[in-house]
């Protein structure tokens, strides 16, 4: 029953909901049929004719009661609807359009597009040593809290002055362009400082469209400038328009401007520096401080943002009064050229180089690096300073020296500390030549690695050298294939290789390289860290038994290299001079790292070391204590070279445990120069190893005046020589005794003395080049030549007359003798009383008379007066006497 009454009632509102559709189906088709039917009664009225028709409809009266019926209300709502959403679709598709090209672009990344591309180079402890800018247009990016607050408002005021309104676009700012434009007024664009940045950064080729090509540019300009705008605060977005924008000439960068214009940087500018800074961007060329003819202009727009400044209520009135007083042309700084306020010219430049080989022109080109180099300013500037002041002092000029190079290395790192390339940096003509990188001869300063590769173990029963083993100093013209000589012309014989390399005798250095093989030896060289030396001329044809004694190129960063591989002992470690590279971004792009090879036994070094040092050894050859650095135990080395028997080049290295030095001196155009000795450069030595020792690393810890080389162990000391432990000192060498003369330090013969003659140990052995005997004395002694002091003609010392006199009846005399020289001065008188000296002491050379008082007991006595000579002749003469205490005359 239930069941039946529920169905009735959803049969009754099923019905109802058929009337209501039924209903609403006839209200539409009456409506619809009576829309017809006035249609058609119109259509009745107009005329048959298509063309009449269309004109009677154009009728305005009839256009008029159309548009303003509610019918033609109607119609103009659905064509604006229409129109709008036909708008719509076109400007979305377009964006779309556009926005595909810019996906590339990603503006959330113009932070890193705006960097600076300025190259910074700092030497060790963060001293700047250069800008690099570059040879065309530069940038210097700032944070935002380095920029003057003043410079943000005087760019927001003449440039964008609804920027903290808008939202990346302004259309009240295109709207104001476009009617000042269409009346003729002056051109004015609509861009907003956002506008400007995108343009600046990502549209800069495209700038110059201004017609419909530019239509294209100027939308995605508007669709990225919202983008940033989303991305960025305002903030932000004005200090990368700051970073970012053109200051004149080459200059980009608020930052830019401020240095070159104002001297200091930019958070620093005044209200007037800030607004001629921010009138510059709009026409960077026509407000250019430097640009001819652009001054009133410039002041002009000045004036603009001044007062535009006051205007917006970022300054006050009184201020900006001040600042349009202010004379700011004449306090603009004058142009400066790229390489102004470079310190270590030479240097620094030399890396540059170094970077563009490494890391690609381009890049370095493009800037922005941060390059910490590895050199020490305060080093560096005591190097510039002694080199000044030993050109000033004249004794260059007065040799014929024109020019210098040095090179200063940290021996523990292989580090370069400081450098000079030349003389002067701006001295006319050749300031800007490194000679530091140049290949020049370098003489005997080469000579140490030459002795170094033949001290090295050349095996069982093969004979192996020691700073004691001899290299007879001899003529081997048909060895070396040309005449040979050394610096003065003369041969000196037997010679140890501590005299040798002491002395910068060319034979036995040559003999050296001939033993160890030329290519072996100059292998060893560039192994040590000169690894350039003779590449030139092996290029041009061949390396010769010349390179012993450095008739070869070899650049002096390298030369101070290898002397730093003997202060290490013998471990090699690549010369470097930059510690580390970032680019723009803070990312290492280079990194110095220590590496190192062991090529030379430490015994081999420690040897060579040992000889450099040794000033009595080079005593001879530049007097006692000429190449020391007082305060400082250094090992030396010099070398000449020359052209026509003349002297062209003078070089000293001098190295200690912790640094290593070369000097070279000489001229540019290679002419010769004046007989001086090859430690002339030694003031500029002094002075900066002198400086550096006791002023830098002593206060750092890393030196003390007691730091030396530890002796390795195995080395073997015979007398003061030193050998390595693989040299056996019976191999090819015989034992004998040898009768020598005191004076000549030869071979005594038949006139030779027996007062000079003196038995010594001999080693016998053969020169490995000559095959000549050779003898080894201790010393000093020359077994090779005969005593030529003494002749069997000389003339002897004598004594012509002994005297006594009795001193008043005492038991005392006077005793006086007259002594005669022969061919040598006389050397010493002994006056003896019954066998007892009772005087002993130096003579005059020239002779003359000799006293002495004795006092004597009673009985028989016998004066002895001997006398010797320089040359160790002598003469005898005795007076025998009676003394009574009673008697007053005595026979």
């Amino acid at each position: 029953m239930l069941y039946g009454k529920d169905n009735v009632k959803k049969t009754e509102r099923k019905s109802k909901r058929m009337s209501v559709y039924a209903n609403l189906a006839h209200k539409r088709k009456t409506r619809k049929d009576a829309s017809s039917r006035r249609k058609a009664e119109y259509l009745a009225t107009l005329p048959k004719d298509p063309i009449k028709r269309t004109l009677y409809r154009l009728h305005p009266k009839r256009l008029a009661n159309y548009w303003f019926s509610k019918r033609g209300g109607m119609m103009a709502l659905k064509i604006a609807g229409v129109s709008l959403l036909v708008m719509l679709l076109f400007v979305g598709g377009l964006f779309a359009y556009f926005r595909k090209d810019l996906d590339k672009i990603r503006p959330g990344e113009i932070a890193k597009r705006v960097q600076t591309t300025v190259t910074r180079y700092y030497d060790r402890n963060d001293q700047l040593l250069w800008e690099d800018k570059g040879g065309g247009n530069y940038k210097l990016v700032v944070d935002s809290d380095q920029l003057s607050q003043h410079l943000k408002n005087a760019t927001v005021a003449i440039e964008d002055k609804d920027y903290y309104k808008h939202n990346g676009i302004s259309i009240s700012g295109i709207t104001r362009a476009m009617i000042s434009n269409a009346s003729g007024g002056q051109v004015q664009g609509g861009s907003t400082l956002t506008q400007q940045l995108v343009k600046q950064v990502f549209f800069a080729e495209e700038a110059g469209d201004r017609g419909l090509s530019g239509i294209p540019r100027k939308i995605k300009e508007m669709i990225l400038a919202i983008e940033v705008e989303r991305m960025y605060n305002k903030d932000q977005i004005l200090t990368l328009y700051l970073n970012e924008s053109p200051y004149g000439g080459p200059r980009n960068g608020a930052e830019s401007g401020a240095q070159v214009y104002f001297g200091k940087p930019a958070k620093d500018l005044s209200i007037a520096e800030a607004a001629l800074l921010a009138s510059i961007p709009q026409n960077p060329s026509v407000f250019d401080p430097y640009s001819p003819g652009g001054n009133e202009a410039l002041i002009k727009r000045q004036h603009t943002t001044i007062n535009y400044m006051a205007e917006q209520g970022y300054i006050t009135q009184k201020q900006a009064d001040e600042a349009k007083a202010y004379p700011i042309l004449d306090n603009i700084r004058p142009r400066s050229d790229q390489l102004q306020d470079i310190k270590a010219p030479h240097f620094v430049l030399m890396v540059r180089s170094q970077l563009e080989e490494e890391l690609g022109k381009a890049v370095v080109g493009r800037g922005g690096l941060t390059v910490k180099t590895t050199l020490d300013i305060r080093i560096q500037e005591k190097l510039e300073e002694a080199t000044t002041a030993f050109f000033d002092s004249g004794a260059p000029a007065a040799a014929s020296i024109s020019n210098s190079a040095s090179t200063v290395e940290d021996t523990q790192t292989g580090q370069i500390v400081a450098m000079v390339g030349s003389r002067d940096f701006d001295y006319p003509g050749f300031g800007q030549d490194n000679a530091a990188t140049a290949f020049i001869q370098p003489g005997s300063s080469i000579k140490p690695f030459v002795y170094a590769q033949l001290f090295k173990d050349k095996g069982e029963n093969v004979q192996n050298y020691g700073s004691g083993t001899v290299l007879r100093d001899e003529n081997i013209d048909r060895i070396y294939g040309a005449q040979l000589r050394n610096w003065d012309g003369r041969f000196m014989g037997n010679l140890t290789i501590r005299q040798s390399l002491a002395l910068s005798r060319n034979i036995p250095a040559v003999k050296a390289m001939y033993i160890s093989g030329i290519e072996e030896t100059i292998a060893g060289i560039r192994e040590m860290g000169n690894t350039e030396y003779c590449k030139p001329e092996e290029a041009a044809g061949g390396l010769f038994l010349s390179s012993a004694i450095g008739a070869c190129g070899s650049r002096e960063v390298d030369l101070v290299n290898a002397y730093s591989t003997m202060s290490r002992m013998g471990t090699y470690k690549p010369t470097t001079s930059i510690l580390e590279v970032k680019n723009s971004q803070g990312e290492v792009m280079k990194k110095w790292k220590d590496e190192s090879k062991k090529v030379v036994d430490p015994q081999v070094a420690y040897i060579i070391n040992d000889i450099l040092a040794d000033q009595r050894a080079s005593a001879p050859l530049h007097g006692l204590g000429a190449t020391a650095t007082p305060g400082v135990r250094t090992s030396v080395k010099t070398g000449t070279t020359d052209r026509d028997s003349k002297p062209k080049d003078l070089w000293i290295a001098s190295y200690s445990p912790v640094l290593s030095m070369g000097v070279w001196l000489g001229n540019s155009d290679t002419s010769t120069i004046r007989s001086v000795n090859s430690a002339y450069g030694m003031p500029i030595v002094r002075s900066v190893m002198q400086f550096a020792h006791q002023e830098i690393y002593a206060k750092d810890g890393r030196w003390n005046p007691d730091m030396w080389y530890t002796r390795p162990s195995g080395i073997q000391q015979v007398g003061s020589e030193l050998y390595p432990s693989w040299w056996n000192k019976n191999q090819g060498r015989t034992s004998t005794k040898m009768t020598f003369d005191r004076v000549s330090k030869k071979r005594a013969t038949d006139c030779t003395p027996a007062g000079a003659r003196i038995e010594l140990d001999v080693v016998k052995s053969i020169d490995p080049i000559t095959k000549a005997e050779v003898y080894l004395v201790s010393d000093g002694y020359d077994a090779s030549s005969e005593d030529d002091a003494h002749s069997c003609s000389d003339a002897k010392p004598s004594i012509s007359d002994i005297s006594r006199n009795r001193v008043n009846g005492s038991n005392r005399y006077r005793i006086q003798v007259n002594v005669s020289r022969g061919t040598f001065g006389l050397e010493t008188i002994e006056i003896l009383l019954n066998g007892n000296a009772v005087k002993s002491t130096s003579i005059n050379p020239a002779g003359g008379q000799e006293s002495v008082t004795v006092e004597v007991p009673s009985g028989d006595h016998t004066i002895t007066v001997n006398v010797r000579d320089q040359g160790y002749y002598t003469a005898s003469r005795s007076l025998q006497f009676s003394h009574q205490s009673s008697s007053s005359n005595d026979d």
